[in-house]
Order: C-alpha cells, then structure tokens, then sequence
C-alpha cells in the first residue's frame, strides 16, 4: 500500500518541488495541496492521508493552529512540521499539539522521505539539527536541577559497549550530534547506506522507535557527549 500525503504550504514553488521530490518513491503518493491551514481540515477529512506535511508559518490559520485542530478532529492524524526556525521553543511547541515529525526547510531529499516513512510507521521524527538543539536544552535544564547538577557535570561517558558495537557507539555520537545520514556516511567514511543499516541496528538494540527517542535516551544513560 502507498503513503498518500497531502502538502500543505502557502508557497506553490516550494510545494511543487516537495511533491516532485516525493514522486520519486514509488510507495509515495501525494492526492492533495493546499496552501493554508484552512485547507488543511477539509483536505484530510476528504482524502484521509497517511501523513501531513505542513508549513509552519502560513497566513490566516498557521502551521500550529491547523495541526492542533487537526489532532482535535482527526485523532489519528500524523503530522510532519516544515519549518525554517530551529529555536526549541517552536519545536517543542509544535509537538504538544501533536506533531509527530519537525523538519526544517534546509532538510535534503532523503531526510525528508525518512522522516515520512518513519512517522507513516507511527514513530516520530526531528530534523537531525533541531534533535541536538533539544538534547542541547534538556542537558542545560537537567544541570540546573539542584541535587543532580554536580552529578551530570562530572558524569562519565560510558559507552554502552554491552549493548552495541563500537562502531555503532560511533554512529549513536554522531546522532546527538546532530548529523545527518550522509554526513555521519562521511565522517565515518563508510556509505549512506550503511549508517542505515548501523541506525535500524541501534533502534532495535536500544527499543526504541526513531532516532529521537535514542538519543534522548543515551543522553539519560550517560551514552553519549553532549558538545
């Protein structure tokens, strides 16, 4: 069965360079655009997509606006935030009105079709810039919590060699990082494909949905550095 998803985006260039973008997976298929969060409602109630691709600053009813009426409505309803402000607050924001996915514009084409097809799947994905921008925050806010904050200064990064290979405690750094696929490939020097392969391998050692969630993990954990 294909993805179906509906583009909503107040600029028709942009859009049309998304759906052209997306034309290229076969198990894509975009049935419908809009270009303001208005749209959005009867667009989905009329076309049941899989997964929504939605501008966050659109005039009339924005990108939030829309997302969080389409969660009220359409409880079932996955939605992948596109946006140029990697600021934490908009991201967390967005996610508290049920955002699955946060994407920043200057994504690439293949960040893009995985951020779909991970939140397709039911996971949630953030733009590997806008994961570390967070882990940043979570690490600052966790130091300031009294009784804790001299233990998560001093705490020793211990890799989870127990749990995954060196290779993969690499790959997992590079993650909080917040590199992409392709950079991590070019870090490492190893290709694209491969560090997917590393990433699906440390999902499922860790029980964990998407990126996302094993990063903030390994930062609990003590896994990774934050830097």
């Amino acid at each position: 069965m294909s993805t179906r998803i509906v583009i909503i985006d107040d600029h028709q260039l942009f859009r049309e360079g998304v759906k052209r973008i997306l034309e290229f997976e076969k198990s894509f298929e975009v049935v419908a655009e809009g270009s303001d969060g208005t749209e959005a409602m009867e667009l989905v109630e009329k076309h049941h997509p899989n997964v929504v691709l939605m501008d966050i600053n659109m005039p009339n009813v924005n990108g939030i606006e829309a997302t969080q009426q389409l969660i009220e409505n359409f409880p079932d309803s996955k939605v992948i935030i596109l946006s140029i402000h990697d600021d934490e607050n908009y991201v967390t924001h967005a996610l508290k009105t049920g955002a699955s996915g946060y994407m920043l514009k200057e994504m690439d084409a293949d960040a893009l079709i995985e951020a779909i097809k991970v939140v397709a799947d039911g996971g949630s994905y953030l733009h590997p810039k806008v994961t570390h921008n967070l882990v940043k925050e979570y690490r600052r806010l966790a130091s300031e919590e009294g009784s804790g904050n001299q233990f998560l200064r001093q705490m020793e990064i211990r890799r989870p060699l127990h749990l995954l290979t060196r290779r993969e405690c690499e790959v997992l750094q590079l993650l909080a990082d917040g590199k992409s696929n392709r950079a991590i490939g070019d870090a490492l020097f190893i290709s694209e494909k491969t560090v997917k392969n590393h990433v699906s391998n440390i999902l499922q050692k860790m029980n964990v949905n998407d990126r996302t969630q094993a990063v903030v993990v390994a930062i609990k954990k003590g896994w990774v550095e934050v830097r």
